[in-house]
């Protein structure tokens, strides 16, 4: 599965999360060897609201604040990754679909997981939550520790809709130069295990066939990975949520086996959206 071309897009608001988030998407276009696009949405034209400068503060007004945003944006991106390519724009419009917009034309959209004016109960800023649903673009959400250490983690459980964060998964693990791991959540029947019929560990050694599989298609594209596959018992988002404790970066895709076809985010992937200890990947084909 080809790769989207485009620059890395970061969403900015001048909040301490956005910064986070620009910081993540310079390491992302260093990586790729792509252009870095910062984007500020200025919604106040839309509201009619005078955006310039006053006789008594000249250099003051809402549009030189927000063009104050995208420069120390930039400044962040250029410290973190010297010599990118770095380009900024003012849009007008409100933030989500400005990005869903700038997503059509763009590699990867990342953002942080809170933004400025959000309220201290939500767990998930309300533009990250649009964005992840409504994005044909891989979408990165930057939360929890940031710093690139440990594993590259994927869930798996063996669907097609799993396909795109496998490829993805192996794609971070090689830029990066980490470790891959793959899991597969596996929940034992109450029922089926008190049939004298029943082998857990032959069904357990059945998952893990179905992950190695899904593997299998992307170890050739990807041989200097390191990969382990492991089952384990429990919840998916539960136990992804868990193990991200340790993982540097953890790729779902944006559906998984069973979901309903009106949904636009699959369970696992809200659980890892807000409650993830690092940042988290929505992969989509």
């Amino acid at each position: 599965m080809n790769e989207r071309n485009g620059p890395v897009v970061a969403g900015v608001d001048g909040s301490d999360s956005a910064l986070r988030a620009v910081r993540a998407a310079a390491r992302e276009a260093g990586w790729r060897r792509c252009p870095l696009r910062i984007v500020h949405a200025f919604i106040w034209p839309l509201m009619h609201v005078d955006t310039g400068a006053s006789e008594a503060v000249p250099q003051g007004g809402l549009r030189h604040d927000a063009e104050r945003v995208l420069e120390l944006a930039a400044a962040a991106a250029t410290d973190e990754t010297p010599g990118l390519e770095i380009a900024t724009e003012l849009v007008t419009g409100a933030p989500a679909p400005v990005l869903l917009r700038e997503a059509r034309e763009a590699a990867l959209v990342v953002l942080g997981d809170r933004g400025l004016g959000g309220f201290s109960g939500l767990l998930l800023g309300s533009v990250a939550v649009q964005v992840t649903a409504h994005s044909t673009t891989p979408v990165l959400v930057v939360r929890g520790r940031t710093d690139p250490t440990g594993p590259v983690l994927v869930g798996c459980d063996g669907s097609a809709g799993a396909n795109p964060a496998v490829e993805a998964a192996f794609r971070e693990a090689a830029r990066r130069g980490a470790d891959l791991v793959a899991v597969k959540a596996w929940r034992e029947s109450p029922g089926l295990a008190a049939t004298q019929l029943y082998d857990a560990e032959s069904a357990r050694k059945e998952e893990l066939e179905v992950l190695q599989d899904a593997l299998d298609a992307c170890r050739g594209r990807h041989p200097e990975v390191r990969v382990r596959a492991e089952v384990i018992s429990g919840r998916a988002g539960q136990e992804l949520v868990r193990l991200s404790e340790q993982a540097q970066l953890v790729v779902v895709g944006a559906r998984g086996r069973g979901g309903f076809t009106g949904l636009l985010l699959g369970s696992v992937s809200q659980q890892l959206l807000h409650h993830a200890a690092c940042p988290v990947l929505v992969a989509r084909a």
